[in-house]
């Protein structure tokens, strides 16, 4: 825990996923809220999406943060912001697309979380 995946639609073509997980993570970790080697980032590139009905070139990255139950509001708003904030720093300006960011953090329920490590 947490567990942090990026979806992001394949017509961001200067989006690089490898790079956007490292400064999230590191978001993460300057929050104070997760040691390092508890988070769990993956990417998931999106070949087939819609944006709306319109045929105009659209597209979005989207976050979605999943933290252990029992964290308040206010720090739930200030990880969703700051998420937020380095997402639009590694996505760049498009070019004659319209993309939407978002970010979304979710509660693990506690009592059915289960954990452990395996190996050195």
């Amino acid at each position: 825990m947490p567990h942090l995946t990026l979806e992001y639609t394949d017509n961001l073509h200067q989006f690089n996923a490898d790079n956007a997980l490292l400064e999230l993570n590191k978001t993460l970790v300057a929050s104070g809220h997760f040691d390092e080697i508890d988070i769990k980032s993956r990417a998931v590139r999106l070949g087939t999406f819609l944006v709306g009905t319109s045929p105009q070139d659209r597209g979005f990255a989207y976050v979605k943060l999943a933290i252990m139950s029992g964290r308040s509001t206010q720090t739930k708003r200030e990880l969703s912001e700051s998420l937020l904030r380095i997402l639009k720093q590694v996505c760049g300006a498009p070019t004659n697309s319209n993309v939407q960011l978002c970010v979304e953090v979710q509660d693990i329920v506690r009592e059915s979380y289960t954990k452990t490590s395996i190996g050195p």
